[in-house]
Formats: structure tokens, sequence, C-alpha cells
């Protein structure tokens, strides 16, 4: 059974409350998923340590319920004073 994309976000969120979520799903199949998270807490972490903390917040579900997530991270850059 697909997995809709605002249980991604929701799953993600409960995780990493501060999280910046943005899903696309790639197929139009609800199994293939694009996701971007920006997150504060992601700072002083490798990108593997990044995504791995992701996965964690997905339980597991990739690979089964969820079948593909393409995943991007970033740290918020900060705002540039005028």
């Amino acid at each position: 059974m697909p997995m809709p994309a605002s249980e991604i976000e929701r799953l993600i969120r409960a995780s990493i409350p501060d999280a910046e979520v943005a899903i696309r799903d790639l197929a139009g199949d609800g199994d293939h998923y694009a996701a971007r998270v920006v997150s504060r807490s992601f700072a002083g972490m490798s990108r593997i340590k990044q995504h791995q903390a992701v996965y964690a917040a997905l339980g597991g579900r990739v690979g089964g319920e969820l079948h593909a997530l393409q995943l991007e991270t970033a740290v918020p850059q900060p705002e540039k004073s005028q």
C-alpha cells in the first residue's frame, strides 16, 4: 500500500520538530518520493548522519511501505543583514 506524502512529512516533523519539509511524488504512484529536509539540528552533522536522522524518523518504512526516497538534507542558511 502506498504511503501518502503527508504521512512522510508527519513522521519527519515528529522526530525533527524544526524541520522544513518538502515532499514530491516522483512517479505519481505514492511509492517514489523526493524529500528536502532543512533543520538547524543538522548543524555539525555529516551528510550521512543527516540522512540517518531522517531515515530513523521514518522508522524503517523506507524499502517497505515507502518504496523509494530520494533525500536531500541541509542546514538553514543564516539571513543576510541589509
